[in-house]
């Protein structure tokens, strides 16, 4: 226990400057922040996906989630199309999905990617990965795809506006 009591310790606010307007004076007041945490939790309906594939499926995506969710801690995740997608700046950047036989990891912007490994998906930018088990997937070119979805995107959120369009962001 005396080593939760010294971490405890360690974690104290730092003191911030900020402007509070008061209905009686006009002063400078400290204000306590305390540290943030960098771990964003899955979105619930994501965990409900994950959890209602069969046992195998299960793996792939737990495997495909934790891996995401590492290569891209500031994306947005949750169910879209009935799927689990992560979003950038609400730009679709990767998701996967349960189809027959296999679990398919789909990147918006794949086609565009340096990295081989990725087949052609759809008349767009999309290219896909399939797995049947959590062992067929590549962690090491996973990530490296991943780092890629961060800085090749083209714009699937004003595809509509455009009229089917796609331009071109990073």
């Amino acid at each position: 226990m005396a080593g939760c009591a010294a971490a405890a310790r360690d974690i104290r606010p730092s003191t911030t400057w900020s402007v509070r307007l008061d209905e009686h004076a006009r002063e400078a007041q400290p204000r306590p922040t305390f540290p943030q945490l960098s771990i964003r939790p899955m979105h619930t309906d994501v965990e409900k996906y994950n959890s209602a594939q069969a046992p195998a499926d299960r793996a792939i995506c737990a495997l495909l989630a934790k891996e995401i969710d590492r290569s891209l801690p500031d994306a947005l995740n949750k169910i879209w199309h009935a799927h689990p997608v992560w979003f950038l700046d609400d730009n679709p950047i990767v998701g996967y999905s349960k189809l027959k036989s296999c679990v398919r990891l789909l990147f918006w912007s794949g086609q565009s990617f340096e990295t081989d490994g990725l087949a052609k998906e759809g008349s767009f930018k999309a290219a896909e990965a399939r797995y049947t088990s959590a062992d067929e997937v590549d962690v090491k070119l996973l990530r490296r795809w991943l780092a890629e979805a961060r800085d090749v995107q083209w714009d699937y959120k004003n595809i509509v506006k455009r009229k089917g369009r796609l331009e071109r962001l990073k």
